[in-house]
Parts: C-alpha cells; sequence; structure tokens
C-alpha cells in the first residue's frame, strides 16, 4: 500500500499553517478584546493618548539612533558609514527634542498627519480617474474622504493636535483589535483535512 501526495499548493500550505495555530484561537481572540479596550481607552483621554504616542515615537527614534550609530561606528571601512551615522545621528536629535517638548512634538505629527492625507488623498484620486482600473469608485471616495480629513486637521490646527493623534489611534487599535477576533473565530471554526487517499500498489506480473 503506498499514499499518494497531495499536491502542494499556497492555499493548503497557508490552511496548514492556519490550522497549526488552532488550538490558540483563545490568545487571539483575547488580543483582540485587549485592542479594543484599549482602543476605547485612548479614545475616552484623547490628549493623553495623542501626548503618549509622541512620547512613545521619539523613545523610538532615539532608541533607533543609538543602534544605527553604533552600527555605523563598529563598520567604519563600509562605503554607507557616513550616511548611516548621519542617520542615526539625526534620529537621536529629534528623538531628545520629542522626549524634551512632547507637545511641540504633537504639533509637529498632526500638521504631518494633515499633509499625508491631503497629499496622499490628492494621489488616489488622480490614479483613479486616470486609469479608470476596476472598482475605481472606491479608491476615489478614499482619496476624497482623505482630503477632506486633512484639509480639516490643518485648519483647526494646532487645536486639532491636542484630539486627532489620539483619536487615530483609538480608531485603529479597535478596528485591529476586531481583525484578532475575527481571526481567532476562523481558527477555532477550522477542521483538520481528512487523511489522504491511499491507493493499492500495482502487483507484480
Amino acid at each position: 500500500m503506498t499514499t499518494i501526495p497531495y499536491a502542494s499548493s499556497p492555499w493548503v500550505d497557508v490552511r496548514h499553517d492556519l490550522i497549526e495555530l488552532r488550538g490558540n484561537w483563545g490568545w487571539f481572540v483575547a488580543l483582540g478584546v485587549l485592542m479594543i479596550v484599549l482602543g476605547f481607552t485612548a479614545m475616552s483621554a484623547l490628549f493623553v493618548a495623542s501626548l503618549a504616542t509622541a512620547i512613545a515615537i521619539g523613545a523610538l527614534m532615539l532608541v533607533g539612533g543609538v543602534i544605527e550609530t553604533v552600527g555605523a561606528a563598529s563598520s567604519r571601512r563600509w562605503s554607507g558609514f557616513f550616511l548611516h551615522l548621519l542617520s542615526g545621528v539625526l534620529s537621536i536629535v529629534v528623538g531628545v527634542l520629542f522626549l524634551r517638548a512632547p507637545v511641540g512634538a504633537l504639533f509637529a505629527l498632526t500638521l504631518l498627519l494633515a499633509c499625508l492625507l491631503m497629499v496622499g488623498g490628492l494621489f488616489r484620486i488622480a490614479a483613479a480617474l486616470t486609469y479608470r482600473f476596476h472598482g475605481w469608485q472606491w479608491p476615489l471616495v478614499g482619496g476624497i474622504i482623505d482630503v477632506i480629513l486633512g484639509v480639516m486637521i490643518w485648519f483647526q490646527w494646532p487645536r486639532s493636535a491636542f484630539w486627532v493623534i489620539g483619536l487615530f489611534l483609538g480608531i485603529s487599535l479597535i478596528f485591529r483589535g476586531v481583525d484578532w477576533i475575527g481571526l481567532g473565530a476562523a481558527l477555532r471554526g477550522l477542521r483538520r483535512p481528512a487523511a489522504a487517499p491511499v491507493a493499492a500498489a500495482p502487483s507484480a506480473g
């Protein structure tokens, strides 16, 4: 008796990986619930959440800058030494500025967010109207919404700096929590595949 293996495919591989995670579905659901709770907490204290975001970004830039600077200093013979050293030093400076003046950093982040929304929205609108690909109406609507949000944040600045980042953080956490809960529920509903079919080996004539 010999076993005939299934043909390998990306879908079969992905399903196999998901089945292996099936026993941990409860952890995914718990993570999703925790992120939703954190999201609503952030939305209930927008200024605190915004300020915490600015401080976290500053700390990450400081740590990343130190690591990059040390890495560049340990490889001085590399041709990209000066570029990475400069990048690391700039990250350290910006990180220190964020940590020393988080409110000012919050103002800068809010302006940057407004610019990104407006510019990104304009590009999405232009791409949708130019190429008219399948379903182009949805990117068009999304681009228009991004531009409107960017303009609103811009015209309400600097007051918008006290709530925008925290609001976006809370919304992001809530949606990501819903995604994790959905993944956990999907994993719980998975069933292990049936045993591979077995064919009899041909008998010797």
